[in-house]
């Protein structure tokens, strides 16, 4: 979950004599709107083609999903992944050609949770249609991880994320009952089994396991400006760290209307899952670094990148770091790709030094190729 709120201007000057080194951005979840991409898919080829290969890849037509809806359809998170890597890869396929002949190379990307994967297509880590296929398996893993209503998330604006970190440490630990004094005692064992076993958060597969198991758990998920950071995890646990929160000085503190519980422990059957289907897809190299939401790091090895990309389900999405982690690197423009504008008021967010564009229609293009190439106060 990211930030809806975009603030438009960042007041800077472009001096087009200096050698641009451009990361693409690309948005996760939540950024997906009826009708997204749909004027790429009436004016370019290259992006009709992305639209035609992903319904090829999944066997029916998501782009007709995308297009037209229903919007409760387009919401679910096993349509909504691959809708969005689709919108993302097509735009994408537009702006390359254009970056091109105007002599503008890509030196990094980063995407937003599932973002990442349009990243690793962007930098030719997988092919698009292995791309598709498992995110859309990876939406059908994360929805199914957790039965509906045991889960929540939450956003909270204006506490710092180590403050909001001890903050879910602390509740997860009160909400937590301690496992049995004496595991080999039959006695406690099998109270603390029925205790475990009821509770529909923990999938325990063995006595011990459930005895043990921890679900009362939250955790911060998405650290997505100094302001901003989502946290995640079981209902109860989630809600109690929101007013903890609030007491401690939040200047908000809102649940969200999410379908599960993402990038925290409660995802760990989606993750070991997603490792089994990205066993069978073939990663290369990249062809320009990516970062890593789940550890803030720049990757090239297609091993490394396998790893951290399952790892990333029950993960934090450091998007704090990445964006900086691109600063530092040597990146001096942003690109965000794909529906909707969220990365790019992030970036304001993280800092306003970031000049920073954003591609989400034909005309938002031809924008985003004049402030590459022309001085100007960059607009995002």
């Amino acid at each position: 979950m990211t930030d809806t709120n975009a603030n438009d201007t960042v007041n800077l000057q472009v001096d087009p004599q200096t050698r641009s080194q451009i990361a693409l951005l690309f948005p996760g979840q939540g950024s997906q709107v009826v009708g997204m991409g749909r004027a790429f898919y009436d004016t370019a080829p290259a992006a009709r083609a992305i639209f035609q290969e992903a319904d090829d890849a999944l066997g029916f037509a998501l782009s007709k999903l995308i297009f037209e809806g229903p919007e409760d359809q387009l919401k679910l998170t096993e349509h909504t992944q691959p809708a969005i890597l689709t919108t993302s890869i097509a735009i994408l396929r537009v702006l390359e050609p254009e970056l091109k002949s105007r002599n503008l190379t890509v030196a990094f990307a980063a995407g937003h949770s599932l973002g990442e994967y349009s990243a690793h297509v962007a930098a030719g880590t997988f092919t698009f249609a292995d791309a598709v296929r498992t995110v859309r398996s990876r939406g059908q893993f994360m929805q199914a991880a957790v039965p509906p209503g045991v889960g929540a998330m939450a956003a909270i604006l204006g506490l710092s994320a180590a403050r909001i970190n001890d903050i879910c440490a602390r509740v997860s630990d009160e909400l937590t009952a301690a496992p049995p004094d004496n595991p080999s005692n039959p006695s406690e064992q099998a109270a603390a089994t029925m205790d475990a076993l009821a509770d529909p958060a923990n999938p325990a597969s063995t006595p011990t396991e459930a005895a043990t198991r921890v679900s009362a758990v939250v955790a911060p998920a998405n650290l997505n400006s100094p302001e901003q950071t989502v946290i995640s995890g079981s209902k109860e646990a989630v809600e109690r760290a929101v007013a903890v929160c609030k007491e401690a000085g939040a200047k908000r503190a809102i649940m969200l209307p999410v379908s599960a519980p993402f990038h925290c422990k409660l995802m760990q059957p989606a993750e070991e899952q997603l490792a089994s289907t990205l066993e069978a897809v073939t990663f290369n190299d990249t062809a320009f670094p990516v970062a890593a939401n789940i550890d803030a790091r720049l990757l090239h090895r297609g091993p490394e990148i396998r790893d951290a990309l399952i790892r990333q389900v029950t993960g934090a999405v450091r998007w704090v770091e990445c964006i900086e982690l691109l600063k530092h690197s040597g990146a001096t423009h942003y690109i965000e790709v794909g529906p909707g504008k969220v990365l790019s008021g992030l970036n304001n967010k993280i800092d306003k030094s970031l000049i920073t564009t954003h591609v989400d229609s034909p005309e938002a293009l031809q924008k985003a190729l004049v402030f590459l190439t022309t001085p100007h106060e960059a607009h995002v």
